[in-house]
């Protein structure tokens, strides 16, 4: 299978995935709540009030035609209205994704940039205290609930010593003319710290551990052997041979992980009260308001799928052989 081929075959599976998710989502929505307007018809509407609302929402209309009016906004862009905001979607979303994006992306950096680092010390110590340590330092970060060390953080630093807030992205009142006076500021990067810290070490033992599972694997292979025969350093055979291969697993993991952070840790936004899209789509679901919540669930499956396909590609690159062969992870 040529690289031109593999690309079309990604992406054709990419599309169709995404409109099934599409449509489950619209029938999800629709058969599960057969009525969403019931949020905003009060008491004391009239039959033709009430018909009003839902003719503005298209609910009047049969169901096959609301599917293809629904895949038509999806193409033009337009999420519908907000039954909670009483405006469009889109921006709403926007702006609750990037304050999602800012936590998360340094957060997931952090760990996936440490983590397979470690674990490639981790296997190169086999047998050690530094190894049992580090596994033990790694199940426990990853099996301590979010909310725990969230709590800790909040108990240590905000409360007991007092340096650094615990809630928001700003200190209030403040004032920002765009998103981007917003974040670079030295007061948003203290807001940022505990929460991305509590995140980054959630994190942080899934691609050790699993880098360090897989360099035990690759070491055992031919060409490590070759390498060793060579005469090359085990610096060079660990970081520049074998660390090349193990590293498949842990970019498919760090593309899994990237695209589920769309919807943002919940717990740790609503923990820090961090204004993130995990925090809205719970208000969302709280309130009734299905059309923010249906946007914040494709904008989520959308990311996640995107990233699985980055992933195909970086794999191509790393391992040619998937291209070649035509198989996938």
């Amino acid at each position: 299978m040529g690289k031109g081929e593999f690309i079309l075959k990604r992406i054709v599976q990419l599309l169709l995935t995404y409109w099934v998710i599409l449509t489950v989502l619209f029938f999800l929505f629709r058969l599960g709540l057969p009525d969403p307007t019931a949020a905003l018809v009060v008491e004391g509407l009239s039959a033709e009030e009430q018909a009003m609302v839902q003719a503005r929402f298209g609910l009047d209309q049969p169901l096959w035609v609301q599917y293809f009016i629904y895949l038509r906004n999806f193409l033009q862009g337009d999420f519908g209205v907000s039954f909670h905001y009483k405006a469009a979607v889109f921006p709403i979303l926007m702006e609750k994704f990037l304050n999602t994006i800012v936590l998360m992306l340094p957060a997931i950096l952090i760990s996936y940039t440490i983590g397979p680092v470690l674990g490639v010390i981790l296997s190169w110590k086999r047998g050690t205290r530094i190894e049992f340590s580090g596994i033990v330092s790694g199940l426990f970060l990853r099996s301590a609930p979010v909310f725990w060390t969230g709590m800790i953080f909040i108990m240590v630093f905000g409360i007991w010593w007092g340096v650094l807030p615990t809630s928001g992205m700003r200190t209030v009142p403040y004032d920002a003319d765009n998103f981007l006076t917003k974040i670079f500021t030295l007061d948003y990067l203290w807001h940022l710290i505990l929460p991305a810290l509590t995140i980054a070490l959630y994190y942080l033992g899934l691609p050790m551990l699993i880098m360090r599972n897989t360099m035990l694997e690759v070491m055992g292979e031919d060409y490590i052997e070759l390498c060793q025969a060579k005469g090359l350093s085990p610096r060079t055979i660990m970081f520049k041979h074998a660390a090349r291969n193990a590293l498949l697993p842990v970019v498919t993991q760090a593309a899994i992980t990237v695209g589920m952070a769309v919807g943002g840790q919940v717990v740790v936004e609503v923990v820090y009260s961090w204004p993130g899209l995990g925090r809205e789509m719970i208000q969302a679901v709280r309130t009734s308001d299905y059309p923010m919540a249906q946007a914040s669930f494709m904008l989520m499956a959308g990311m996640v799928l995107l990233m699985n396909f980055l992933a195909d590609m970086v794999y191509g690159y790393l391992d040619p052989r998937v291209v070649t062969k035509g198989e996938g992870r």
